[in-house]
């Protein structure tokens, strides 16, 4: 199984969509006040595209959309601190590494561009990807950070990044 990590695309945008909210579906997340309902949710590689200090990372294989994650500059987060976000896979994608070489990309790309910390917002009906954000070192905090919108989530961590120093 050769996966292939890369930059979003404009082409992206469709079925990203429809595996962000297939996901969400699945898992009978609630549609309101979530990334579902999020207007930049069909526009990902111009959300990624004109914002600085972000960036937007897809998982291929053999030229299929198997999902993607990426690292935003949320309004309202403190200094040094980016929202890793949007990480979502298909059905028939997860289970495989695939979420782990996802964040590990992030992670790197974070350091990158200077920020010091992660933070994440998710749910509990997202059990699997909870417990790999764990995995990854995130630390569960007890309230919501910055501006995401996304009312809805009751779960949030954050992760200190490596120094690349």
């Amino acid at each position: 199984m050769s996966i292939t990590l890369r930059p979003i695309r404009p082409a992206d945008n469709v079925e990203l969509a429809k595996i962000i909210r297939a996901s969400l579906e699945e898992f009978n997340v609630p549609r309101q006040g979530t990334v579902y309902s999020d207007p930049t949710t069909d526009a990902l590689f111009e959300l990624f595209n004109q914002t600085a200090g972000s960036c937007y990372f897809i998982a291929e294989q053999d030229g299929m959309l198997l999902g993607g994650c990426g690292v935003y500059p949320t309004a309202g987060l403190p200094a040094g601190y980016a929202e890793l976000v949007k990480l979502y896979l298909t059905a028939a994608s997860r289970g495989k590494g695939i979420g782990k070489m996802l964040l590990n990309k992030c992670f790197e790309a974070a350091a990158d561009l200077g920020y010091t910390h992660l933070y994440l917002e998710s749910f509990p009906q997202l059990t699997k990807a909870v417990s790999l954000y764990h995995k990854a070192g995130f630390e569960p905090i007890d309230h919501a950070l910055g501006s995401s919108g996304h009312f809805a989530c009751t779960i949030w961590m954050v992760k200190e990044l490596k120094s690349k120093n």
